[in-house]
Formats: structure tokens, C-alpha cells, sequence
């Protein structure tokens, strides 16, 4: 699709969900739902397009990344633990539990590579660099992957499974990795995406990955979700009518529809009343169809 076409697409309020924090968006193909999470009211959502249906579970923290797994069961990153959640009765299992040096630290974005490791992110906005990035094997051990982060956010891999992307969010970039899918090491990392000069408040969130490899990343206080190419290059924005977007996600039956959480924490009444869908769920034609979901362990 042209660049110029992209500002013809538009965003329809699909699931009016007026979510504090909405995020971490996951399509489940086999069962053609919409996972999410409403970070700062505790609950895991459950939301099926075709009926308009949405239900949801209270696990009793701060969930902010789920994965796929075996059953009807998901991985959850909740506050500083891994979680398995059942989906048939909403009982929380820890995992792992990690051990954060900064006090206001906690999970924040997180997703499955390519063969099946699950990966997420921290968050510290208060000691900035004392956030970091781990990976959380189907074997059951955890290795760090990066540090010096702040608050580390949209995560993904190119089509070819040799590029790895993870985004900052104060520092307003997101960057790009050499990805050995074998060993799930990274390396070289370089700046892909450099939104410094962007309006002061606009900051780069969840991100999604197309099957030609383009980055698409919701700007939260952008109220829009950008696209760029592999290359770095600007193709263009879909407005949203919400001023804190937070994470893509394709899903739909051939992943042809990006669908994006927005927040309404911290706005201020007029704010809200500006934008009066925030918090609730959209979805987007995507002009080219995403990549699969990878469960946890696959």
C-alpha cells in the first residue's frame, strides 16, 4: 500500500471497554479471540469479535503480557512474577518470581519469539536504566537479554526471524537487533526508529510487526498508530479518536485486522471528554496481513 493511502484507514471502536490501561493485545488463531489486559484493574479479557462478547478475569495484580500455551491456559507477566492463568476456572499459578532492584519496578510489555521462548520487558520509570528485558524459556530458566532500559515496551521479529525489535519509550526509539533464532541471542543493536523529534509527550508504545516486515507502533499521547518500513522510513499514521494508544496486534481470521488498546489513565476530565472512547478497543484494516501468533513452547 502507497504511504499516502495509509491516512485513508480508519479506526472503528469494535469493544467499549473503557479500560484504565489497556494492553498487551494477543490473537489466539485456533480460537479466533482477542486477549487483553487492563493492567491497572487487575484483569485479564477474553474478547470474541464475531459476537461482540467480552468477559474477563481478576488476577489479582498487575498482568501486563500474555503468551499462548498448552490447554486453555495463557503466561501472564504479573508485577515481578510469571503466572499461568486458567482460563476455565481463573486460577493464578506462579511460575518464576524475579527479584527487581528498583522498588517501583515491574513487568511491562512482553511476547513469544519465533520458537516459542517468551520475552518480556520491565519498567522503572523512576530510576531510569534500571529497567531490563529477559527471556523466560520453555525449560523453565530465565536469562537477561538487555539492560539500561527505562521503561521497555513493543517488542518483535521480522518475517525472516532475523531481526529482533525493542522500543524504550522515554528515549523515544525503537531499536533493532541481530536475532540468532537458534541460540535466542541478540545483538549489534542499532536505532531503527528515532522519534526524538516528535512533540515533546509522544512516545512510542506496543508494537506489531506486518508479513513485509513493516513496524507498526501505537504513539501514546500521539492518538494514532504509526507504520514504518524495515528500513526505518515514515509510511504513515492511522488517527485514532483517543489520545493514548498503547498496542497493535493483527488478529481477525487471516490476520488482516490490527486491533489496538488505548488508556485512560492520567487524563484529565477535559482530556477525557475530548477523547471519550479511551480506554475502549479498535480495529483497523491492515493493508498487509500480519505474522502468526507463536504460543509458548511451540
Amino acid at each position: 500500500m502507497p504511504p499516502a493511502s495509509l491516512s485513508e484507514l480508519s479506526a472503528q471502536n469494535v469493544l467499549y471497554a473503557r479500560a484504565r490501561l489497556g494492553e498487551g493485545p494477543l490473537w489466539d488463531g485456533d480460537k479466533q479471540v482477542l486477549y487483553w489486559v487492563d493492567i491497572l484493574n487487575h484483569r485479564v479479557h477474553v474478547f470474541e469479535p464475531s459476537s461482540g462478547d467480552d468477559c474477563h478475569w481478576d488476577v489479582g495484580g498487575v498482568g501486563s503480557a500474555l503468551a499462548l500455551t498448552a490447554g486453555d491456559r495463557l503466561l501472564v507477566a504479573l508485577g515481578n512474577r510469571i503466572a499461568s492463568l486458567d482460563l476455565t476456572s481463573g486460577a493464578v499459578e506462579t511460575l518464576h518470581t524475579f527479584e527487581f532492584d528498583a522498588p517501583d519496578t515491574r513487568f511491562n510489555d512482553g511476547k513469544c519469539d519465533p520458537q516459542g521462548r517468551f520475552w518480556i520487558g520491565t519498567m522503572s520509570p523512576d530510576h531510569p536504566g534500571q529497567a531490563a528485558l529477559y527471556r523466560y524459556d520453555p525449560d523453565g530458566s530465565v536469562k537477561t537479554m538487555e539492560t539500561g532500559l527505562t521503561i521497555s515496551n513493543g517488542l518483535g521479529w521480522s518475517p525472516a526471524g532475523d531481526t529482533f525489535y525493542l522500543t524504550d519509550s522515554p528515549q523515544r526509539k525503537i531499536y533493532a537487533y541481530r536475532f540468532d533464532g537458534e541460540t535466542g541471542e541478540i545483538g549489534d543493536r542499532t536505532v531503527a526508529i528515532d522519534l526524538s523529534d516528535e512533540a515533546e509527550a509522544v512516545e512510542p508504545d506496543g508494537l506489531a510487526i506486518d508479513s513485509d516486515g513493516n513496524l507498526w507502533t501505537a504513539l501514546w499521547d500521539g492518538g494514532c498508530v504509526a507504520c514504518f518500513s524495515p528500513a526505518g522510513d515514515a509510511l504513515g499514521r492511522v488517527k485514532l479518536p483517543v489520545q493514548r494508544p498503547t498496542c497493535p496486534t493483527f488478529g481477525g481470521p487471516n490476520r488482516s485486522t490490527i486491533y489496538v488498546t488505548t488508556a485512560s489513565v492520567g487524563l484529565s476530565q477535559k482530556e477525557i471528554q475530548q477523547g471519550f472512547y479511551s480506554g475502549d478497543v479498535f480495529a483497523i484494516a491492515a493493508p498487509a496481513p500480519g505474522l502468526p501468533t507463536t504460543a509458548f513452547g511451540a
